[in-house]
């Protein structure tokens, strides 16, 4: 973990970032904390760290000293434009402030940038959360692991936020709840913000996805009776479940048997049925399989149901699943408060994208409030070390991933399926809608304040089951196919 400091960044002797090594009051604090510090337990540090500085730089070089709180955001201000200069290299930095001097490098800066009008524009739009009070929905699958491990570990308490996070039934009930404003912010699936922002399906009301939650994390699994079924080409009059028509699940599993010579539409039968229910249906015979998300394809497994036909990276490794989404007038309306949110989001995705922290989490989000499933099966769903169904234990470390970034691209191929099995007609501006939905610029702002990296464009094309997707075509990748409506 690394703090940025609030040290002169001008001075090229001292650094701009605390260290393991470092023992200063914030540091040793962040150090012993079994949850993370929120911004005001550490700005309450700063301030008594900064009231216990001596006047004297040279008999305390390495700590800042502010005569207010007014000095104190003046010099974050004037780290944050000199850090940017320099890449977020520190070392490149401090070689050349050595260099030139940095009362040279301050001179310059002021002629070149109107740092006054700077930081009063910044005083000005840091205000106080308009609600502290949120609710958050979601659906209780190892999807949304960081909006729910964000409650017990502290990271809404982190940015000021008081989150209830709420266990919806399933993905019609977070969008109704979502569009009535019973949800502030709620877990959804990818495409759900995309078709709710068009009217599909929906009252169309503007939807914003500033944040992808995890990448991965599916499965198409059968029941067991069907293990000499291996081949799709003879799935022919199965029954499948997926959790919700607008869903990576659905169009993953259209595509996938379509690959395989069959109409998504006439030669099986694909349900909608909420994830808790799927193991329930796969039991009784309602269902010959299902794509889902996790931990209901181990848990078919654990109770020996089940096996694990094929992980959906194997179809297209990478791919996004669930998101955090909100309106936007909730965002226009509450601008402090999303921006928290949001930081709140992304932090603990980039918090569980860290293996070594899964089996943590794990214990976490178990309980009955979150996904209420054994700590087993979490595990295995998380650390990747799984058995199959089928006699074997696995070891794919990527079969759930978290990525915040929401690519552009990936909204584009989401809405090339909507047009492909007929969920929108007419003529699409795919770019359009993919920036107006997938807010990839305000994640890459928050990723980039919280010191993580983020992709330097937001289109790229993917190659899914050995057929291109070019992002710049899709009305030709639409046409490409030999079976769609």
């Amino acid at each position: 973990m690394t703090i940025e400091s609030l040290n002169n960044p001008y001075d090229g002797d001292i650094s701009l970032k605390h260290n393991r090594s470092c023992e200063c009051s914030v540091c040793t604090a962040e150090k012993n904390s079994a949850t993370p510090l929120s911004d005001r337990q550490r700005t309450e540090l700063m301030e008594k760290q900064a009231d216990q500085m001596t006047v004297s730089k040279d008999s305390a070089p390495h700590k800042a000293q502010f005569d207010s709180s007014e000095d104190m955001l003046d010099r974050v201000i004037e780290n944050s434009i000199v850090r940017g200069i320099f890449n977020q290299n520190d070392m490149e930095r401090r070689t050349f402030m050595k260099a030139v001097g940095g009362t040279t490098m301050a001179s310059i800066l002021g002629t070149m940038l109107p740092m006054d009008s700077i930081k009063a524009a910044v005083k000005e739009s840091t205000g106080k959360l308009e609600k502290t009070k949120l609710n958050v929905g979601f659906v209780p699958i190892t999807c949304a692991t960081p909006i729910i491990m964000a409650h017990p570990l502290g990271f809404y308490k982190k940015y000021g936020l008081d989150v209830d996070v709420i266990k919806t039934a399933g993905w019609a009930v977070a969008r109704d709840k979502s569009l009535n404003n019973e949800y502030d912010a709620s877990h959804m699936l990818t495409p759900m913000p995309l078709a709710m922002t068009m009217g599909a399906g929906s009252t169309a009301k503007p939807y914003i996805m500033p944040a992808v939650e995890n990448i991965n994390g599916q499965a198409i699994v059968l029941h067991n009776k069907h293990k000499d079924k291996r081949d799709p080409k003879k799935w022919k009059g199965f029954k499948f479940g997926v959790p919700f028509e607008y869903s990576m699940h659905n169009f993953l599993l259209r595509y996938y048997v379509a690959e395989f010579g069959l109409d998504p539409d006439k030669d099986i039968q694909i349900r909608v049925v909420p994830p808790p229910e799927m193991v329930a249906n796969l039991r009784a015979g309602n269902l010959d399989g299902y794509l889902s998300p996790d931990p209901f394809n181990q848990r078919a497994v654990w109770e020996k149901i089940g096996f694990l036909h094929t992980l959906t990276k194997d179809i297209w490794e990478g791919h996004p699943c669930c998101a955090f989404a909100c309106s936007k007038e909730f965002a226009v309306n509450n601008p402090n408060t999303y921006s928290a949110l949001l930081k709140s989001i992304i932090d603990a995705t980039q918090f569980s994208s860290d293996p070594a922290n899964r089996k943590d989490i794990a214990k976490a989000i178990a309980p009955k409030n979150y996904l209420n499933q054994p700590v087993p099966v979490i595990e295995q769903v998380l650390t990747g070390t799984y058995a199959d169904g089928l006699g074997e234990v696995k070891r794919v470390p990527d079969r759930i991933d978290f990525d915040p970034f929401p690519w552009h691209s990936m909204a584009v191929w989401i809405l090339t399926q909507m047009k492909r099995w007929g969920y929108v007609k007419g003529d699409i501006d795919y770019t359009k809608i993919a920036e107006d939905v997938y807010l990839a610029a305000d994640a890459k702002k928050i990723m980039t304040d919280l010191g993580y990296s983020s992709p330097d464009k937001t289109y790229e094309n993917y190659t899914i089951m050995g057929k291109e997707f070019d992002y710049k075509k899709p009305e030709e990748y639409v046409a490409s196919f030999a079976i769609k409506r």
